[in-house]
């Protein structure tokens, strides 16, 4: 297995990030195969076709999106640590991309047909400038088929920052990292266990860790940057979400009103009135009303970190939702 090893200046440093190359890239791939997870298929349905019809006029692209969904390695010139934070550009991390020479995209398009579970001839590869063809493409599936919905999917990678940072401030890196991943635990004091396969240890510059949630894939990948920087790309919780559902009218809408119901509903994880406003579709003075009533009631609380209020169901809270959804 793969370890992940950080000094302690690395560890100090280490933080969770935003990257929208990285929500493209993964919305790409679940897009280049049939659906196989039920609360993406809305959204899978309306998109799929129109990437297919885009597809059968570039071998290239096709090629590509075959590849990227049949391998356990994502070649480095796409898998790319996050520069800007929590907000991170796309154009600058599309413009690494286009920056990849044809030897480098060779390079890992061959690594990748290595670690591939499909046979590839990489026959597609004609021409050159492979790198700015990637990002042309990468720039199509964002504008098409990633940017419609950003604000909702920007709100639950959000969420799911604030929720492990809480746990990083009350427990520590090993409690954040929980259930991230199915294959990759925090091991001892100084290292993260990156999936199951052999592999000699990497060692984190003193950069730090950053790790970045995406809204649409059931898969996680390891980005690097020649500095020694390194980031692992997870899919966040409450994946779900990125679908809107249709749900009967029970007890509890009956009870307490369907807005004030929605709320409680979606705490299940703790959010931002903010974020809470973006996936419920709501105004902000409505969702701070409907916060009031359900705060005087002492079925949520609200907690300040840093500049914001988190709010969270209380164990009322919790037992009357339950209850509706049992």
């Amino acid at each position: 297995m793969v370890l992940l090893r950080l000094s302690p200046m690395a560890l100090s440093r280490s933080r969770f990030a935003l990257s929208p190359l990285a929500e493209t890239l993964s919305s790409m791939i679940v897009l280049g195969k049939p659906c196989a997870d039920p609360w993406v298929a809305p959204w899978h349905g309306r998109h799929r076709s129109a990437l297919s019809m885009a597809l059968d006029a570039d071998p290239f692209a096709k090629g590509l999106i075959r590849l990227f969904g049949s391998t356990k390695w994502l070649p480095e010139f796409v898998a790319i640590p996050p520069s800007g934070g929590m907000r991170t550009a796309l154009a600058d991390e599309l413009e690494k991309v286009a920056g990849a020479s044809d030897a480098e995209v060779r390079a890992g398009l061959e690594k990748s047909v290595a670690h591939s579970w499909q046979r590839h001839d990489l026959s597609w590869m004609d021409g050159h400038g492979w790198g700015a063809r990637t990002a042309d493409l990468l720039r199509h599936v964002w504008d098409t088929h990633v940017l419609p919905d950003w604000p909702r999917r920007r709100a639950l990678l959000e969420r799911d920052v604030t929720y492990r940072a809480g746990l990083l401030a009350a427990y520590g890196w090993p409690r954040a990292l929980e259930r991230m991943s199915r294959r990759s635990a925090w091991v001892g004091t100084d290292a993260i266990r990156f999936g199951n396969s052999p592999g000699p240890d990497r060692v984190v510059g003193d950069e730090g860790m950053l790790f970045v949630p995406v809204s649409v894939s059931s898969g996680t990948w390891l980005c690097a940057a020649p500095s020694g920087q390194y980031a692992q790309v997870y899919p966040a919780r409450g994946c779900a979400a990125t679908t809107t559902l249709p749900r009967r009218v029970g007890a509890l809408d009956r009870l307490i009103g369907t807005g004030r119901a929605a709320i409680l509903r979606e705490l299940e994880r703790p959010a931002t009135s903010s974020e809470l406003a973006t996936q419920l579709s709501q105004s902000l003075g409505t969702i701070g009303g409907h916060l009031a009533v359900l705060r005087d009631a002492d079925l949520i609380v609200g907690t300040r970190v840093g500049r914001r209020v988190v709010y969270r169901r209380t164990e009322t809270g919790d037992l009357l939702a339950g209850r509706d959804e049992a």
